[in-house]
């Protein structure tokens, strides 16, 4: 693993449990802010995954997966998908402190600027979940079978068509 994944994983995973901590010990002053987002964002996650009705609830689960993945980004154990679960993570989590739409003023500035670091930090965990850290990914390297596949099928038929000539030589 190259220095800057070993230093550029953890930064990015800092922020995170950091962030994840904090809700769960406040998990129950959030729950109110969470309930509008939490209301939207259920429903539609129902169909992949069961999710308390519960916003409290709720905060705790996001707060302890945000905590677990940014643990496993840091210390390289899954990096890609742990990166990919604090993105799905983040998008309900930024709606939920960073509602800049519903302010005016100072506080709407405030969550504007909230609002674009956590856009910061998505491409971030975009760019983190497509490392793959210098080796092939999972698309290359079915491309790569597809191809040797093909390659293999044309010379396997030459080599049929030369034997079937032998044959039709000798029983000729």
């Amino acid at each position: 693993m190259s220095l800057s994944r070993r230093l550029a994983r953890p930064l990015l995973a800092t922020t995170f449990a950091v962030g994840a901590v904090e809700a769960l010990r406040s998990a129950r002053d959030l729950a109110p802010q969470a309930a509008p987002v939490a209301d939207r964002v259920v429903p539609l996650a129902r169909r992949a995954v069961p999710l308390p009705d519960d916003p409290e609830t709720l905060v705790k689960l996001t707060a302890g997966v945000q905590l677990a993945a940014s643990l496993a980004l840091a210390t390289g154990r899954a990096p890609r998908l742990a990166a990919g679960v604090l993105a799905v993570t983040l998008v309900p989590a930024s709606l939920t402190t960073h509602p800049f739409w519903s302010h005016t003023g100072e506080q709407r500035r405030s969550d504007l600027r909230g609002a674009a670091v956590d856009a910061s930090l998505l491409g971030g965990l975009l760019i983190a979940a497509g490392d793959t850290d210098g080796r092939p990914g999972v698309a290359w390297r079915a491309r790569r079978a597809g191809k040797d596949a093909r390659r293999e099928a044309r010379h396997l038929r030459r080599v049929a068509r030369q034997e079937a000539r032998i044959v039709k030589a000798n029983l000729g």
